[in-house]
């Protein structure tokens, strides 16, 4: 009886312990507000109220252990993962966004708690193909308070959103 129950824990174990499902968790935001003085600037930095904003999110990721910092290579994106890539220690990651969710960017994020700065247009699309589904919307261009967060636990996805202020 002894050896049927240890043979049952060992098998339990290796059962469990083999398991590849690992939770790989997407936080998406837009770029803070950006100086819109220069309509003609296409690669503008951020305003203050921008720059503000910024320190924020880093103070909402403080007790969130993130393992990269991914942003398009405009100014204000960079700007905006900037102050939360420096208090993790961690280097900004520059992503095409015409490549977003590509088998490379899945496999260097698998198992991983990632942060990912975009832009209006391109942060709904994100969170959308990682989920395989089109359950988001553009963003409204005043919008830089949305956090979209997608959780991949196995085959499982889960996708919410929520404004942080």
């Amino acid at each position: 009886m002894k050896k049927l129950f240890f043979l049952f824990v060992f098998a339990f174990s290796v059962l469990f312990s083999c398991s590849s499902d690992e939770t790989t968790t997407y936080y998406l935001i837009r770029h803070a507000e950006k100086d819109r003085t220069d309509k003609t600037n296409r690669n503008p930095n951020l305003n203050k109220k921008g720059l503000e904003r910024a320190k924020k999110w880093a103070e909402y990721f403080s007790d969130i252990d993130l393992d990269a910092v991914y942003s398009t290579k405009y100014n204000r994106t960079m700007q905006t993962a900037e102050p939360t890539a420096e208090s993790k220690g961690l280097a900004i990651i520059n992503y095409n966004p015409r490549k977003m969710y590509d088998s490379i960017f899945q496999q260097n994020t698998k198992g991983k708690t990632v942060l990912v700065v975009g832009h209006s247009n391109t942060t709904p699309v994100f969170a959308n193909k990682i989920l395989g589904e089109k359950k988001y919307e553009w963003m409204k261009d005043d919008d830089n308070s949305s956090l979209y967060i997608v959780t991949i636990f196995g085959e499982q996805k889960i996708g919410k959103i929520e404004k942080v202020n």
